[in-house]
């Protein structure tokens, strides 16, 4: 019998930044996108099963907090944790860089 470790923050830090579609989550959702079909419609490209697997990876990292509203329907929405919100700070700061370059190249 083998004893599985959970991922240690870097490897989940890694699977994170690694996905294009986890950091365009994170990018939605800091913007104030909450709900998944309003995230499905502003993520181009994204498929509902990928989006899904996304924010529940994203929920059980400690990044987003889900909040299921026992209405009918029933709503689901999504928002960052602390850790999401320093994640996003970093990630927000490596665009500001690549544009910062790529306003240097083209200058």
């Amino acid at each position: 019998m083998s004893v599985r470790s959970s991922p240690s923050a870097y490897r989940k830090l890694e699977d994170v930044v690694g996905c294009k579609w986890s950091v365009s989550v994170l990018l939605a959702v800091g913007d104030g996108v909450n709900r998944p079909g309003a995230l499905e419609r502003r993520i181009a490209g994204i498929s509902k099963k990928v989006l899904s697997e996304r924010l529940r990876k994203l929920t059980s990292y400690g990044l987003l907090e889900k909040t299921s509203f026992p209405e009918v329907p029933p709503r689901t929405e999504y928002s960052l944790t602390l850790q999401g919100e320093e994640l996003l700070s970093i990630i927000r700061q490596i665009q500001d860089l690549d544009q910062e370059i790529r306003d240097r190249e083209s200058g």
